[in-house]
């Protein structure tokens, strides 16, 4: 992991940003190709993975509701939540998200009542943000995965709202 994006999904946003100190140079050149990072720069200018995390945390407990557990919600939330579990039990001995996860994908799966094949960004992206492109930059790509779910949030509201009123 070489960078860590977190975002409020309420407002008032608050966002977070900080870039890793590599743990090691094992990268592939089509993964260099999509996060276009550099190892060298990252080395020399990076944060240790230990501050960077305790940073998080602590970013994290500033903005989660009192008495609240923090909930981590992404876009393929299995495939981010590896590395951010990994990280936070490696450096810290844990992690403040504890096990709340929410998968953007199967939400909208259930949601929308469409098959897993359905919920992919070739299907999501346009519906919910037809003139976005993915940067791969992990700050734009938290605030952007969580507009797609208060989108998603208000989508569904307005579906109750409906059929409440259909009810009557």
């Amino acid at each position: 992991m070489l960078s860590i994006g977190a975002c409020t999904v309420f407002e008032p946003q608050r966002t977070f940003y900080i870039e890793l100190k590599p743990i090691n140079f094992n990268s592939t050149v089509e993964a260099a190709s999509i996060h276009k990072l550099s190892l060298e720069r990252l080395m020399k200018e990076g944060v240790s993975p230990k501050d960077a995390l305790t940073q998080f945390e602590e970013w994290i407990t500033n903005e989660a509701a009192p008495n609240q557990q923090p909930l981590f919600v992404a876009f393929n939330a299995g495939f981010d939540w590896m590395f951010v579990n990994y990280y936070f039990f490696h450096f810290l001995g844990r992690n403040p998200f504890g096990h709340t996860a929410i998968d953007i994908k199967a939400f909208y799966m259930g949601m929308a009542g469409v098959s897993w094949s359905q919920t992919s960004w070739r299907f999501i992206g346009p519906k919910y943000m037809p003139e976005y492109h993915l940067t791969h930059h992990a700050l734009q790509d938290a605030l952007d995965q969580a507009d797609i779910f208060k989108k998603m949030l208000e989508e569904l509201s307005n579906n109750r709202k409906f059929q409440g009123e259909n009810q009557k």
